[in-house]
């Protein structure tokens, strides 16, 4: 492309999609997006919030052979996790409970067009599996289906978060990023763009003054200055929002360095500079690590209450036992026992001749037919299966009467061959 041609096709582009600038970096940027237009390869653009990455994605479909095709943008972080498969790959009807029939989902909808996936970075890993199969084979199975279906769609995807940290920490998929990584967009931030950012203002002012109907408002000198030095956060979106203040607030229609500067955040943390994530392997933060080890150690502690819990459940109803008469328990600290108590014979059951005897004496001599060797084994299998019977056989209930999680109850059930 040579380069009258090259410079005539990007004013052309510039006047269609109302595009105000002339920095280099911008000029490539789109350069870039009219020729990969005629091909099918997947573009990432890439950029800080509010530099406008969502006019590349539309400047690449109406050059491109499926110009008279379906376009549509998606914003990938404004989908709910539950519900993006089904936004992205469609459902079947009873997929579940909202689903009262098919759909066919953006993948189904824009076949044989163009699909614009805004904040990518933000897709959860789950789908970007899915995404990583369309991209691969065109094949896609909708939610709750069995059948695989097939599209022709191109893809077009921006982030601002920086991917290869992302790779890092575990959060984006390497090889999706290399797959939408085919051509990479970059787009520049504002503060970068000099003297485009005189030119946006006075944009911004002119399309205001004509929707309210009042008078353009205009920048001196040192106000100018102002605006090319400050480092502009927000980007374009946030130019955007002090010209209209100013438009509609400022007394004056022309607009001082002191004017202007009442309009400008001083706060520290809006007139830094965009964080910049540094390249991969580069002060690895452990984010990931740190919140692994943390379910790892709050489980940890969550069974040890639980053990604690269960001991002290187990000691009340050892003490409940030992002091609920007639059963024959001489000592609180043991639980072994002559022979003689534990299988009393018959002539311990047979009524003995009335003789005056105290009550400790009865209860020395009196032992309940049904008592069983109370080792720690047997003394728990028969709590558990009394709770069971107390409740029923209700699992729950018998759990909350012990003191115990579910999942405890399960394993001594298993444990004690009662499953």
């Amino acid at each position: 492309m040579s380069a009258i041609m090259e410079t005539r096709d990007l004013q052309s582009i510039k006047q269609r999609y109302s595009i105000v600038g002339n920095c280099d970096a911008l000029n490539h940027a789109l350069d870039v997006a009219l020729q990969v237009a005629p091909t099918d390869v997947s573009v990432l653009i890439t950029g800080e919030s509010g530099v406008g990455k969502e006019i590349i994605p539309r400047v690449i479909h109406d050059a491109s052979p499926r110009r008279r095709e379906k376009y549509f943008a998606i914003n990938c972080g404004s989908i709910p996790e539950g519900t993006i498969d089904s936004e992205l790959f469609g459902h079947v009807k009873g997929a579940f409970t909202s689903a009262i029939g098919d759909s066919p989902g953006y993948f189904g909808v824009a076949n044989h067009g163009t699909l614009f996936l805004d904040e990518v970075g933000e897709l959860p890993l789950a789908t970007q599996v899915r995404l990583l199969r369309v991209l691969e084979t065109g094949e896609y199975i909708p939610v709750g289906a069995t059948e695989v279906r097939r599209t022709d769609v191109r893809i077009v995807a921006a982030t601002n978060v920086n991917l290869q940290r992302a790779i890092t920490e575990g959060r984006f998929r390497e090889d999706l990023f290399y797959r939408l990584n085919t051509i990479s967009i970059q787009m520049p931030p504002l503060r970068e763009r000099g003297q485009d950012i005189v030119l946006l203002f006075r944009l911004f002012a002119m399309q205001t003054a004509e929707k309210y109907r009042m008078e353009r408002i205009q920048l001196t000198d040192d106000a100018r200055q102002l605006l090319l030095h400050y480092k502009w956060p927000g980007n374009v979106r946030q130019l955007k929002n002090i010209t209209e203040q100013l438009s509609i607030l400022s007394p004056t229609r022309t607009v001082d360095a002191h004017q202007l500067s009442q309009y400008i955040p001083h706060d520290p943390d809006s007139t830094q500079l965009a964080v910049v994530q540094p390249h991969a392997g580069a002060d690895h933060t452990f984010d990931a690590e740190r919140e692994l080890l943390y379910k790892i150690l709050f489980e940890l502690r969550g069974n040890v209450s639980d053990m604690r819990r269960e001991m002290s459940q187990l000691k009340k109803q050892l003490q409940d036992l030992q002091s609920t008469p007639p059963t024959i328990i001489t000592s609180p600290t043991t639980l072994d026992y002559p022979p003689s108590t534990l299988h009393p014979s018959p002539s311990t059951l047979t009524p003995q001749p009335s003789t005056p005897q105290t009550e400790d004496a009865v209860a020395e001599e009196y032992v309940e037919p049904e008592q069983e060797n109370l080792n720690l084994y047997d003394l728990s299998r028969q709590m558990l299966i009394k709770a069971l019977d107390r409740n029923n056989g209700n699992r729950k209930k018998a759990a909350q009467e012990l003191g115990i999680s579910d999942r405890t109850l399960y394993r001594r059930l298993r444990d004690f061959d009662l499953t």
